[in-house]
Parts: C-alpha cells; structure tokens; sequence
C-alpha cells in the first residue's frame, strides 16, 4: 500500500489531518502541474504553485477512498481551473481589447490557439466519458494533469500497454469529435 494510500484511510478514519494528508501528495502534485504549466506560454499568470493550490481548495475536504480515486479528483480539479481560466481569457479576447503585437511577441499567439485546443478537449471529453469513462479519465490525467504513461498506468491500476492503446484511441477519436464539430 503506498504512503498516500494509507494517509488517505487514516484520514477516513479521522486518524490523520488534511495537513498530512497535503504533506503526502504536495510534491507529486506539483510535479503534474509543473508538466502541465511546462506546456503554457512563458509569463503565464497561473503558475505550478497556484495551481496546486486552487485544487486543493476544491477537493481538500472531500474522502478519498485511495490513491487512484484522489488523484482523479486532482485531476478533474485541474482540468476545470485550466479550462475555467481559458474561458475568461477567449471572453476577454472577445470583448475586442486589441493590443500592438510586436513582431518578436508572435510566438505568444501560440497561446491562443492552446486556449482553444484545451476548450474543444474539455468539449468532447463529456462524450467520450459516456462511451469509456476509463478512457476519459486517461486523457484527463494524461491532457490536463501531464501524467507520464507508467504513472497513468499505476494510478489507474492497468499495464503500460493498454494505457498506450486507450491513449491511442483516445487521441484519435476525440480528433475525429473535435474535427466534426
């Protein structure tokens, strides 16, 4: 049993405090955010930390019944402060507060169409969770959390070889969503 694992039924069991529990999982949490922030712009506003944070607010007083069901809440929590934040952002976007854009500041477009990557992914994820939850969970710890494939294999108690094929499968059909949309 690992270490979260039996933090998290000492906790149920009113033996051990949400600060344990957050001395057991803080570090590998921010590790997932920073693989995640590694992938957004530089000078982004939402940093690793705040990340962290933020869904730990969300999820803090919740019970968990084991690794693999804290770090899908963690995830889920992630996903819905990524895409909360892209939101604003496209809302602000559309509410036509133009800038000068100096040539040497293109490759912060880039951003943009991430936000609009991220939003299509949070779309079609609903329907592929109603075809294959176990799918869809792979791409929210693989997508939003950044989750190697071995780390998604253990948390989700499955061989390497079928996260790839699920993530395979993932990958092409929600492209196929995404591009029918």
């Amino acid at each position: 049993m690992s270490k979260i694992t039996a933090v998290l039924r000492s906790r149920a069991e009113n033996e051990a405090s949400d600060d344990e529990l957050m001395a057991a999982v803080y570090e590998e949490l921010r590790t997932m955010a920073k693989v995640r922030m590694a992938n957004e712009r530089a000078g982004h506003t939402l940093q690793a930390t705040a990340l962290v944070h933020e869904a730990w607010m969300r999820i803090g007083n919740q019970q968990f019944e084991n690794r693999r069901h804290f770090f899908s809440a963690a995830s889920e929590a992630m996903r819905r402060i990524l895409v909360d934040c892209a939101r604003r952002k496209k809302a602000a976007r559309r509410e036509g507060g133009m800038q000068r854009v100096e040539l040497g500041e293109i490759d912060g477009l880039v951003w943009e169409q991430n936000d609009d990557e991220l939003l299509a992914v949070h779309d079609v994820i609903g329907r592929l969770e109603a075809e294959d939850p176990r799918k869809a969970e792979l791409v929210k710890l693989r997508y939003f959390i950044g989750m190697t494939g071995e780390e998604v294999a253990e948390t989700l108690g499955v061989s390497l070889a079928t996260v790839n094929r699920d993530w395979a499968y993932a990958r092409a059909w929600m492209y196929n969503e995404i591009n029918r949309d």
